[in-house]
């Protein structure tokens, strides 16, 4: 009813107050998203039919492979693969019943040492897509810890349509005949584990698993203190495939296209179809085909000679996929994406068009005289300083070298300039969603991401250019793989440095719904007044900067009841962890596990 009375009001409004149309507009697509929310709101678990399984008994379970897990072996003769699948039947002794339904199963084979040198023991079994499979389990539903803040596993599977989970080894598993799934589907699974195997020649054990993540989206092989470094350094975006990635690499491919003299139509074409490919290659979901969709738009209205704004793009790409899924609008990762887009559309570059772009653009054709004429007087001054330093220094290097040099230091100035800017407003930007959903301040944030994304920007491309090479010359593919390599472990190293600090594992309580709320308004306020006066974008670039601060340094307030003993139970999945507040209100953590920093061995 509600979204019958925006569109009739709209439908009345609409050749006499445009801005009223838009905003009734705004309201009825608001509606008819919470209303698709409502009414597609299911538990996957208790509505697939597979939920009355789940009691632990053991079951006989006949199902095809939708998605093929990367086998890890830890140590010889342990063998371990994830596969996620559809049922087709499962069997529970007092009758087969036919249920369609997501179920995520671990395959485990474990060898003996006899075993593995005994003549009859082959390799293990691979599970491929599209095979089918029956084998027994018993069942489990996926379960969250009950505690605020914890990550939502359940609905992280739910996503993914899984309604279970199970393990089973590897000898009780039956292959049997014939292929259930897309043809489209399997050629995807075959080139991705292709690559997997061409990153695993082209680079040694430890850098082939970071490879494997960044490059493909592959995070099998990462070790957990490699990924909480990545987590406590800030740079946790750099180790999953993710908009960066699609960005990086379709700039690089644009431009060399546009090097070898192709068209911009032809290679903005070409751009696309590639991110596409890539998308559907690491099949990892939203956040490559958000990007990838973003990327369709910008350059599409480059195509239509139209103004080129990163917002707009950004606005159009979010209302289409809102109008797809409604649900993804309170996702951290929907969230993140676009937050992070949007601080550096809004926030950042308007802060840089204000300082540093027009320098780097005057940073150009140094010798030009004429390219004077059409900047700013400012720009203009500081050419002719940079041509007079360079006349002084004509005597020791002669005339050919001091300017293009003066010219290419002022440039790697500049864009490090540019860097500083983007990371310290992303940082203090992204501080709200970071506490919110992963309770921790990145505080060696921005150091990390200088030193890293510079490096990301060499790794990407030469990675990608390794790879395609090992296919036709595999001697020549060394060449980018040994510049990869490089890149590879200046990241490594930075991260490994700055992630083991005491001081970037920061902890932060959940925000309160205050604090959510100005914070907010915060974000909103410096977006609205970065373009305007200087002094109103500094009240503005103030008001966000406080916000941060606020999150990282004011701690809430404990809410304990005065005189009354507390005993809360916290959920840890095994063992008990119990926190007692004493009627005075002291706290003690009793069998919390794990150990403080401070204490060593």
């Amino acid at each position: 009813m509600a979204w019958i009375v925006f569109t009739v009001s709209a439908a009345c409004l609409l050749r006499r107050r445009a801005q009223s149309v838009f905003i009734l507009a705004l309201g009825a697509l608001f509606i008819l998203g919470a209303l698709r929310i409502q009414a597609g709101d299911v538990d996957p678990v208790n509505d697939s039919g597979i939920s009355r399984f789940t009691d632990g008994t053991e079951v006989l379970v006949t199902a095809h492979v939708t998605r093929e897990g990367t086998p890890q072996e830890d140590s010889p003769g342990d063998f371990r693969q994830r596969l996620d699948l559809e049922t087709e039947q499962i069997d529970q002794g007092n009758g087969k019943f036919s249920i369609h339904s997501g179920l995520r199963i671990s395959i485990y084979d474990q060898r003996t040492p006899e075993m593995l040198h005994s003549q009859e023991s082959g390799p293990a079994h691979l599970f491929r897509y599209g095979e089918r499979l029956r084998f027994p389990t018993k069942l489990s539903a996926p379960r969250n810890f009950r505690n605020p803040g914890a990550f939502d596993y359940r609905s992280y599977l739910s996503e993914s349509a899984i309604s279970a989970l199970g393990s089973v080894k590897s000898a009780n598993v039956e292959v049997l005949p014939g292929f259930a799934g897309s043809r489209s589907e399997f050629w995807r699974s075959r080139i991705h584990r292709s690559i997997i195997e061409k990153v695993h020649t082209l680079w040694p054990p430890r850098e082939a698993a970071l490879m494997d993540a960044m490059v493909i989206g592959e995070d099998t092989f990462i070790h957990r203190p490699t990924r909480a470094d990545f987590q406590r350094s800030g740079t946790y975006h750099v180790l999953v495939v993710s908009g960066m990635n699609v960005s990086i690499l379709a700039l690089v491919t644009f431009w060399f296209l546009r090097w070898m003299r192709i068209g911009d139509l032809i290679a903005g074409t070409i751009t696309v179809l590639l991110m596409v490919a890539y998308a559907f290659l690491t099949a990892l979901g939203p956040p490559v085909w958000r990007a990838t969709l973003m990327l369709a738009l910008y350059l599409g209205a480059r195509l239509l000679y139209r103004e080129k704004s990163m917002l707009n793009a950004i606005g159009a790409a979010a209302i289409g996929l809102l109008i797809v899924n409604p649900q993804v609008l309170f996702g951290a990762s929907f969230q993140l994406t676009f937050l992070c887009v949007c601080l550096v559309a809004a926030v950042g570059i308007p802060i840089l068009e204000r300082t540093t772009l027009p320098f780097a653009r005057g940073s150009r054709h140094l010798d030009s005289i004429s390219y004077d004429l059409v900047l700013p007087a400012k720009v203009t001054q500081c050419r002719l300083e940079l041509r007079m330093i360079a006349g002084r220094l004509h005597r020791w290097f002669g005339e050919r070298v001091p300017l293009p040099a003066l010219a290419f230091a002022s440039r790697v100035f500049l864009g490090a300039t540019e860097l500083l800017v983007i990371s310290t407003v992303m940082q203090i930007g992204l501080a709200l969603p970071m506490a919110y959903y992963f309770h921790r301040a990145t505080v060696v944030g921005l150091p990390a991401n200088m030193l890293v994304l510079p490096l990301m920007e060499i790794l990407m491309p030469a990675a990608v250019t390794a790879m395609a090479l090992s296919y036709v010359f595999p001697a020549l593919a060394k060449i980018p793989a040994l510049i990869s390599g490089a890149a590879l472990e200046g990241i490594a190293g930075a991260v490994r440095c700055l992630g083991g600090l005491h001081i970037a594992d920061l902890r932060v309580p959940t925000p309160g719904a205050t604090v959510i709320l100005l914070t907010a308004l915060s974000i909103v306020l410096a977006m609205a007044l970065v373009r305007r006066r200087l002094l109103l974008a500094v009240i503005g670039l103030l008001a966000l900067s406080s916000s941060a601060i606020w999150l990282y340094v004011v701690p809430p307030q404990p809410r304990i009841l005065p005189t009354v003993l507390e005993m809360t139970a916290i959920d840890v999945g095994q063992g008990d962890s119990i926190l007692l507040v004493s009627p005075a209100g002291h706290t003690l953590l009793v069998d919390a596990g794990g150990l403080p920093w401070w204490v060593h061995f």
